[in-house]
Order: C-alpha cells, then structure tokens, then sequence
C-alpha cells in the first residue's frame, strides 16, 4: 500500500482520488466565481495567456484536461473552427457537468469526457495541442500523467501545463498569509466550504516548483521545456514540445 500527500495530509493513494472528488464536488457551483475573487481577476490573463502560447489554427485538434468549467475549451474552440476538435474532460463529474452546461448556455457542444489523466481514453499522436490548468498539482501520479500526455500528442505537438507555483521570495511572506488566513474565510462565505481552500492554498505548497516540473516533462518525453512565471510566479505556464 503507498501513500501520497493530500495537501499536508499522508494518505493512502487510493484515498486521494475519492478526496479530491469530494472538493471539486463541493465547489463546483461557485468555482468561477472563487476564481475570480480569490485571483482578483488574474486567472483570466493566465488563461488568455496559455491561449496566445497554444497558437492553435483552423481544423486542429486539442485536448483540455482537467478542464473544468471549460474557459480554455471555449476558447480554443473559437480558434479551431468548426472543422476542428476540442474534447473537454475532467475526472469529476460534477465540474464537468457544470462546464458543459456553462459551454451549452454559450452556444458550444463540444465532445465532453470523464476520464482518468492518467489513462487517457485516445490514440497515440492524435491531438496537436493538450493543456491542463490548475489539474495537475490534484493528480497522484504526475509523471504518469505527464506521459499519457505526451503519448496523445502529434510529433512536434504542444502540452501547455497553467498551474499555481512557487512565488518570488520577497513575496512569500504576504502570500502565506493571505492563502492560510484570506482564503479558507473567503471559501467559507461564498462556497459555505472553509477546507476545501485550506487543501488549495496546502496543495500548492506540496506541488514541484519550476525546474522540477520542467525536468518531470522531460522525463515524460518531451524534447524542449520551457516555463514562463505569471504574476511573480503565483502561477506559471509550462509548455513541452513533443519530439
């Protein structure tokens, strides 16, 4: 039996899953809305950003893990045409109800999977573009994931990975203080779930940092890593080039 870490918790892998379930399900109702209050807005430049990064074109094919209540399928959706793929998945059902209702009121049907990240349901070297925004740091098995990504992709296909990261040092005193003190009192006003945002602001303490997640990409597969830190490194986007 192995263990991993739920936020500061040890848990038995197993557990992990089920835990993670229990908070997306918990705050699906108001995740856009704790979005953008707890970021101040931020994540949408973060997302807008990792579009620009995708550069996808006309009749493409991208695959957005994890992908929630669906602004980064949305928006790739606009950017492949009607000739193109967007699948829209996530491992709870809950948020991706939430995101293909949300997708439907805009008009969008876009093909919408619950799957595993990682045993991803689809062929090798199938999409040009796979993204996965504020999931990664939730999955036990990173480096498993990682590879499922990389064996879905094209030759000289693009994985864009958006999650939170280690912040500039000078900075790090006041972010604690507003991630264990602001945000679990925010979460509890508005999503009536204190704990829920107390696991987001340990969870992102326990997820690698910068060059430990660029190296984990190349372990998976990917030839060229880069990173570009968001907001003095509240976030950063990762991007992989399949060989």
């Amino acid at each position: 039996m192995s263990n991993t870490h739920f936020g500061f918790q040890t848990v038995d892998e197993q557990e992990k899953a089920s835990k993670v379930r229990q908070v997306f399900d918990s705050v699906a109702p108001k995740y856009d809305v704790m979005n953008d209050l707890m970021s101040v807005g931020l994540h949408r430049a973060w997302k807008a950003y990792t579009v620009l990064v995708a550069n996808l074109r006309e009749g493409q094919r991208a695959l957005d893990i994890a992908a929630g209540t669906g602004d980064l399928a949305q928006a790739f959706a606009k950017r492949v045409g009607p000739t193109g793929t967007v699948v829209h998945t996530d491992i709870n059902e809950a948020m991706l109800r939430t995101g293909r209702d949300r997708l439907l009121n805009r008009g969008l049907i876009l093909p919408t999977v619950v799957c595993d990240a990682e045993q991803l349901p689809f062929q090798d070297g199938y999409f040009d573009v796979v993204s996965v925004a504020f999931g990664l740091r939730n999955m036990t098995h990173k480096e498993i994931a990682l590879a499922e990504m990389q064996r879905v992709l094209k030759p000289r296909g693009k994985l864009l990975v958006l999650e939170f990261s280690q912040i500039a040092p000078p900075l790090r005193k006041a972010y604690d203080w507003y991630s264990f003190n602001v945000l679990p009192k925010m979460g509890q006003a508005i999503a009536k779930d204190a704990d829920s945002y107390r696991y987001l602001a340990e969870s992102i303490r326990m997820h690698p940092d910068q060059a430990t997640l660029k190296a984990m990409m190349h372990d998976a597969g990917f030839g060229h890593v880069d990173y570009h830190n968001l907001t003095a490194g509240i976030a950063a986007l990762h991007v992989g080039i399949k060989c």
